[in-house]
């Protein structure tokens, strides 16, 4: 069984409710959210759609006024520098957009290995 990252937020998140691991992503970002001293607290009750919002807006306020933090958190999820040294940094919405996909990502395939091995 080979783990196959989705290609946008709108299909990692109806692949997690599919595969009924919706739950567990909410629970490990806020785990990790949460190591990273970045307080978040997504109700298990929270919308894909409203995950989506709310993630980026988070990282946009990140990016925006605790970027030393964000980077903080960036190593704790543990999402890949490279990746991040890819994006283009010129529009700050934009740029947190893409960097809430590679966190859901990350968050994504701990969660689908925890649960598949």
């Amino acid at each position: 069984m080979n783990f196959i990252a989705p290609q946008s937020t709108d299909v990692l998140l109806s692949e997690a409710e599919k595969e009924n691991l919706y739950l567990k992503l909410i629970e490990q970002i806020n785990k990790d959210f949460n190591l990273a001293n970045e307080a978040i607290d997504f109700p298990m009750s929270t919308k894909p759609d409203e995950l989506k919002v709310q993630l980026h807006e988070k990282i946009y306020r990140l990016i925006q006024y605790k970027f030393a933090e964000y980077l903080n958190l960036l190593y704790i999820i543990d999402v890949s520098e490279e990746q991040i040294k890819k994006l283009d940094g010129s529009d700050i919405v934009e740029l947190s957009e893409q960097v809430s996909f590679l966190i859901l990502k990350r968050e994504w395939m701990k969660v689908w290995f925890r649960n598949k091995l």
